[in-house]
Parts: C-alpha cells; structure tokens; sequence
C-alpha cells in the first residue's frame, strides 16, 4: 500500500471514530454533510479575499485549516457503512490525483460547492485543485486532518457537548496550541494521532 493510500484509509478510520463519537448511530441520522461542505467554501472565500472593492490579502493559513474542515465533511459523505476504507481510499487516491481547476483559486472553490449544493456530492477533483492553487500537497492535509480530529476527540473528551470545556488557555486558543504541538513532531509517526492529543492533554489547565 503507498504511503498516500494508507494516509487516506487512516483518515476515513478517524473520521467513522470520531462521527460515532458524536452520535452512535450517525449513518442513520441523515446529516447533510454537504451543507456544511458549501457552507465552509463561503467562509473560506472570506479569508481568501474576493471583494474587489477593497484590498485583500489571502490569509493562507486559514484557507488551509478551512480545506481540512471540508475534508473532514467530504469523507463523511463518502463512508457509507458497505465500502471498505481500502476501496474508498483508492477511489479518493484517484480522484485526488487528477485535480479539476478553473482559473483561478475562487473558481476552482465554486465548482466544489456547486457539486455540494447541486449534487450533494464531494468533488474530489475540486478539492484537489483548490490543494494545488493553494500551494498544499497531501502530507500538509494529511498533518492538518489528523491534528483537527483529535483536537475534536480532545474537545469531546472534556466537555465540548455539556459547554465545560475551555477553549482557551495561556493566552491562546486551543487551534493555536494545536499547530504548536503538530510542528513539534514526526508526521510519520505510527502514534501521531496518540501523541498529538498527549501535547495537548500536557497543556490543557488541570482542573
């Protein structure tokens, strides 16, 4: 298996975990992952910039962080309880391989949440193009995937659902203090996922 396929069959094993995580029977509940698809192409348009009115700047950073929140909606929609991880990931491999871009990263951005809205579909093709445009390969969605879904995982685990939980510590917000924790280790690490929440765990306030 190549190292990109096996990045991809983690991420959709995630993505299952941390749906149950939410609601036990989530395949039954008919979320549509698709508005929330679309829903993060427009905020992401907004840190991009598009007003031709006024200057902008792309906030790169948060384009990105923007595209691995979709990524997370786009393998909800494509797990559907029948096809094995392994067939998935090839499929997606295949897809992500062979990028769909317009002319330019707006463009590219409108495609894949028309195929939302239109199609309730995950254009793969699209998402990838937008990758490209942006300067982003597999390994920084791989990094940026893996470390937001156990940041979910970390939320869930301390009191996200009740409103305990404190989403900022130290003068920083919790996505801050997770980018801190994934530069400081190996990506390639067989226990990533497990030492990410680790870092975070070590500078979570002790209640």
């Amino acid at each position: 298996m190549s190292a990109n396929l096996s990045k991809l069959v983690v991420m959709l094993e995630m993505q299952n975990a941390m749906n149950t995580k939410v609601h036990d029977q989530w395949f039954s509940q008919g979320f549509e992952w698709n508005r929330a698809i679309w829903v993060e192409c427009a905020e992401m348009l907004d840190h991009y910039g598009w007003k031709w009115w006024k200057k902008q700047t792309p906030d790169t950073e948060q384009v990105i962080l923007e595209l691995v929140d979709i990524f997370h909606f786009g393998l909800s929609l494509r797990i559907d309880g029948k096809t094995s991880y392994l067939d998935l990931a090839k499929q997606l491999e295949q897809q992500l391989s062979a990028p769909q871009q317009a002319d330019d990263f707006k463009q590219t951005l409108e495609i894949l949440a028309a195929s939302a809205v239109a199609d309730k579909t995950f254009n793969a093709a699209a998402f990838a193009g937008c990758m490209v445009q942006i300067g982003m390969d597999i390994d920084d969605l791989y990094r940026g995937y893996v470390g937001k879904n156990t940041l979910n995982f970390f939320r869930q685990d301390h009191g996200y659902k009740d409103g305990s939980y404190i989403k900022e510590w130290h003068g920083q917000e919790d996505n801050e203090h997770l980018v801190e924790v994934v530069k400081s280790l190996d990506t390639e690490h067989a226990d990533f996922a497990k030492l990410v929440y680790q870092g975070l765990e070590a500078r979570y306030p002790k209640s």
